[in-house]
């Protein structure tokens, strides 16, 4: 009996261990999740920003991101004082951002939700250009393995800024495209969607861009919107083959 016993419970230790070692790999990461505006595409009040910084940072948990090194922000953090969300201005990102790098020795993570024009995203009365938000996660995160993910209108601008054999890039729409979601009534916009469906059953961060992707382009054809948003996904040469695995 204590031999079928310990038969057991090496078989379990053998089958949990991968899980657990991938569950690990981000304890260490720092992660920003930026909501950048609190309207819809109408300018009406909408929570549809706001809600995907909520749950998608719930989601980071989920895959092993501690709490402790997320950082939420929001255009209007006083409405939500159980989640604890930064003021969302450029200077308060990027601070805290600094912070994070100071006290993780893992990678970056960088999440921005709102809208966006063909200058740049859409940051409560400002518009954080690709320019400004590569020196923000440049400053941070110098060298480290990151991951930024613009969620807007027209972000694949960033592509061209952000791009570097340390980091992937996704972003929701091509440089001359809208993306699609974000009304009055919507909880999360198409992108938003697909990400945080997708997130916990990816298996890393290349897998999630890619299955992200699909489910846009089926989601906008099911809707019939036009033109299609057509994401756009950067993989440098560094970190297209070690980014950690979740699952």
């Amino acid at each position: 009996m204590r031999l079928f016993v310990w038969i057991a419970a090496a078989a379990a230790a053998l089958f949990l261990a991968p899980v657990a070692q991938a569950a690990g790999a981000f304890a260490d990461w720092g992660a920003v999740v930026v909501a950048g505006d609190w309207h819809a595409h109408s300018g009406a009040p909408s929570e549809v920003f706001d809600n995907a910084r909520r749950d998608i940072t719930g989601s980071l948990v989920a895959i092993g991101f501690s709490p402790d090194n997320i950082f939420q922000f929001s255009v209007r953090p006083e409405n939500y004082p159980s989640q604890a969300p930064r003021k969302s201005d450029a200077q308060t990102i990027a601070t805290s951002l600094w912070d994070l790098s100071n006290r993780t020795s893992g990678g970056c993570l960088a999440y921005f939700t709102s809208h966006g024009t063909p200058n740049g995203f859409v940051l409560n009365e400002e518009i954080l250009t690709p320019a400004k938000m590569n020196g923000m996660i440049s400053n941070a995160c110098g060298d480290r393995q990151t991951v930024v993910i613009v969620s807007s209108c027209f972000s694949g601008q960033f592509v061209r800024s952000l791009a570097a054999p340390n980091r992937m890039i996704l972003t929701a729409a091509r440089p001359d495209r809208t993306s699609f979601g974000c009304g009055e009534s919507d909880r999360y916009t198409f992108f938003d969607t697909c990400v945080i469906q997708n997130l916990q059953g990816s298996g890393d961060f290349p897998d999630l861009a890619r299955n992200v992707i699909a489910c846009v382009a089926a989601r906008e054809k099911k809707d019939r919107v036009s033109p299609p948003s057509e994401p756009q996904l950067s993989i440098g040469a560094d970190v297209a083959t070690t980014l950690p695995r979740w699952k």
